[in-house]
């Protein structure tokens, strides 16, 4: 039996206006002294909307952040200011990991305030931050509120839209990943984080348009994703062989694309490579004109098959279909000839 201690937010707000209600939101919950780390491109109407949704609490330092290492998020964290009830992190991924990590150093409750989807880091149990410069996952907490401003999203810049998608749509090719990593070595698979994960999926399939009800659906999907990691305590629901293929671009690529762009692509591609449903994710990204977002700026052939050669080291013990086989020779021609991933490629 595991009887570890799960985590889920207790305060879940996805509507339009969110952002504004802040306020009224921490006092309900007793939260008057705080401390904000938002994101230092955070649009200027955006920072004094902010300020001003946050009328009852005292914000006792407010940082902008403008890189995710675990040596500033460390150096944050040793000066935080005494007497703190909460952490708010707003804005993008930057931020919002780093508030993240800092507010699991400190045992404090964290509030996660995005203002865009391109990912399922608002809520999950990890950060990812570079340590020495390399990229690493490290254990962090769950947010206590999720507070997604709806509207605010919609007018997030359309590749952080796709990469939303991108993340969201590779659930399917990361579950499809864990069971066969219960069958190769006996990885312990958690039916209901793995039925969460591909529920979440299927239910934004159903609907994807980039408009209020379609933004609301893609931000509950990504909310849903991070609960089913915390739930099985593992990132296994959410992230598979796709992932390690966009870490390792992350590692050696002269110029890494947005997280949920990498993995899109590269869940496409694992997907002919478990003889998955191609077909579906295809069209998913299809119908969301996720593939306009390397219209003018390609991707190099040679790079992402060095990166399918280098992923399946990057994270010992995880077994994923890149361990089956050597996928590079299948990928080389998948790129050459599927229909569309050769309109993508260069070299």
């Amino acid at each position: 039996m595991n009887n570890r201690q799960v985590f889920l937010p207790t305060l879940v707000r996805v509507k339009p206006g969110a952002m504004d209600r802040l306020g009224i939101y921490l006092t309900r919950h007793g939260f008057s002294r705080v401390a904000l780390l938002h994101s230092a491109d955070l649009a200027a109407p955006l920072l004094r909307r902010l300020q001003a949704a946050l009328p009852g609490a005292t914000v006792l330092q407010a940082i902008p952040v403008d890189e995710a290492s675990f040596e500033q998020a460390t150096a944050l964290f040793r000066n935080l200011p005494a007497g703190i009830d909460a952490i708010i992190g707003c804005g993008g991924g930057k931020a919002m990991d780093v508030a993240k990590y800092i507010a699991f150093l400190a045992h404090l409750p964290y509030l996660a305030v995005p203002t865009s989807l391109s990912n399922d880091g608002f809520c999950s149990p990890q950060s990812s931050l570079t340590l020495a410069g390399r990229r690493r996952s490290l254990p962090a907490r769950m947010p206590f509120g999720v507070v997604v401003d709806t509207a605010i999203c919609l007018e997030a810049p359309l590749p952080l839209w796709w990469s939303g998608i991108g993340d969201l749509v590779s659930k399917f090719t990361a579950v499809h990943d864990w069971k066969l990593a219960f069958h190769a070595n006996g990885t312990q698979v958690d039916d209901l984080a793995a039925l969460l994960s591909d529920a979440t999926v299927f239910q934004f399939m159903a609907r994807p348009e980039r408009d209020a009800a379609g933004v609301q659906l893609l931000a509950t999907a990504l909310l849903l994703n991070g609960i089913a990691m915390e739930m099985c305590g593992s990132s296994r629901p959410a992230s598979g062989s796709e992932h390690l293929l966009s870490h390792a671009l992350d590692a050696f690529s002269a110029r890494p694309r947005l997280h949920g762009l990498q993995v899109g692509t590269a869940t496409y591609i694992i997907s002919h490579l478990q003889r998955g449903d191609h077909a579906a994710i295809g069209g998913l990204l299809d119908r969301v004109g996720f593939w306009q977002a390397f219209a003018d700026d390609r991707l190099d052939r040679h790079v992402w098959l060095e990166a399918v050669r280098r992923a399946p080291g990057i994270k010992a013990g995880f077994h994923t279909v890149l361990n089956e086989r050597d996928c590079v020779p299948e990928v080389a021609d998948l790129l050459a000839g599927d229909e569309r991933l050769r309109h993508v490629f260069i070299g």
